[in-house]
C-alpha cells in the first residue's frame, strides 16, 4: 500500500467516476484501476462495487477512504511545515469563507494576495458557518473567514474589518424616495425580505429589524444574496445588505446607508489554536484587513 494508491482511491470517491479521477491524477484509466485492484488484493477485499453502472463503494470501501483521507491531510501538514521553515508563504492554504463574504470579498484581495505572496497557493471553498466550522475541526481547511458568533468557541480569533449594513430597497420606494440616509425608525412596520436558515446574515438582519418593529415576509426566503437583491427590484420587500455587496449593482436596486449608529457586523477569521501557520494566516489577515480599511 502507497500514498499514490490511496490518492487514486479518494479521487474516485470524490469524482464519482474512473474516468473523471484518472483525468484529475493525470494518469491514464486502465492505470489507476488496476493500482486500484491491487489495493483491493493487498487488503483481500473489494472496496467498489463493479456490478453496477455507478461508482459505489461498500461500506468497507467507505471506511478505508474515510482513514485515507485523514492520512493524505497529515502528509500534507508534514509538507507545509517543511516548507514554512524555508518560507512560512510558501506552500498550500485552505480557507473558507460564508456566502454573503465570499463573492464580495474576494475579487478584491485575491489580486493582491497573489503579487505579496507568490509562492502561496490558496484553495477557497464557499460554506454556511456550521459547515466552516466543523470543516476546521476535522482539519479540513486552515481557516475560516466568517462574521463573529455570539458564543464563545476552542479556536483563535483575528479581528479582520467592521462591515456597516446597508438598506436595500426597490427604486419604485416612494417612501423612501427623497431619503438620503435611513434611521431604524424607517423600518417600523415594514416587510423585510430574508436570507433562509443557516445564514448567520439571517439572525443578525432579523435582530435588527425586529428591534425597529419591521416584519419578516415569510412567503420567500433567499438562497443568495443575489436572489434577494433581485427580488427586493420587484418591489416585494426591502432587506438589509452588507457594505461590500453593495459595490455589486443591480438595476431596480437603491443603497441608502444608515444614520449613526449604523447596524454592522465584524468580520473575523478562526484558525485552530496552535496552528503551525500561524504567522502565515495572520499575514493573509493583515493584507483583507488593509485592502477593505483602503476602500
Amino acid at each position: 500500500m502507497n500514498l499514490r494508491d490511496l490518492q487514486y482511491l479518494v479521487s474516485v470517491h470524490n469524482c464519482k467516476s474512473f474516468s473523471r479521477a484518472a483525468n484529475e491524477c493525470f494518469v491514464s484509466q486502465p492505470t489507476l484501476s488496476g493500482q486500484i485492484k491491487k489495493l483491493e488484493e493487498q487488503l483481500g477485499s473489494s472496496l467498489i462495487e463493479r456490478s453496477t453502472r455507478k461508482v459505489l463503494f461498500t461500506p468497507l470501501g467507505e471506511d478505508v477512504v474515510r482513514h485515507a483521507k485523514d492520512i493524505l491531510r497529515s502528509v500534507d501538514k508534514i509538507q507545509s511545515v517543511v516548507q514554512s521553515h524555508g518560507d512560512p508563504m510558501a506552500g498550500e492554504f485552505h480557507i473558507g469563507l460564508i456566502p454573503t463574504i465570499g463573492p464580495f470579498l474576494l475579487p478584491l484581495i485575491m489580486p493582491g494576495l497573489g503579487e505579496l505572496f507568490p509562492q502561496t497557493k490558496l484553495f477557497l471553498y464557499e460554506l454556511r458557518t456550521q459547515d466552516l466550522l466543523q470543516q476546521l475541526q476535522k482539519g479540513e481547511i486552515d481557516a475560516a473567514i466568517l462574521a463573529r458568533l455570539n458564543w464563545v468557541l476552542p479556536y483563535d480569533q483575528i479581528d479582520l474589518y467592521h462591515e456597516p449594513m446597508q438598506l436595500a430597497v426597490s427604486k419604485d420606494d416612494c417612501l423612501l424616495d427623497s431619503i438620503d440616509e435611513v434611521c431604524l425608525e424607517h423600518l417600523d412596520n415594514r416587510r423585510v425580505l430574508m436570507l433562509e436558515d443557516g445564514h448567520c446574515l439571517r439572525d443578525q438582519a432579523l435582530d435588527v429589524c425586529f428591534s425597529a418593529g419591521a416584519r419578516e415576509d415569510n412567503r420567500f426566503r433567499a438562497t443568495s444574496m443575489d436572489t434577494l437583491l433581485h427580488m427586493v427590484a420587484t418591489g416585494t420587500g426591502m432587506t438589509l445588505i452588507p457594505d461590500l455587496a453593495t459595490r455589486t449593482r443591480v438595476q431596480g436596486v437603491r443603497f441608502i446607508r444608515f444614520k449613526d449608529p449604523a447596524p454592522n457586523r465584524e468580520i473575523v477569521m478562526l484558525t485552530r489554536k496552535n496552528c503551525p501557520r500561524t504567522d502565515a494566516l495572520l499575514n493573509i489577515a493583515r493584507h483583507i484587513s488593509q485592502t477593505v480599511s483602503s476602500l
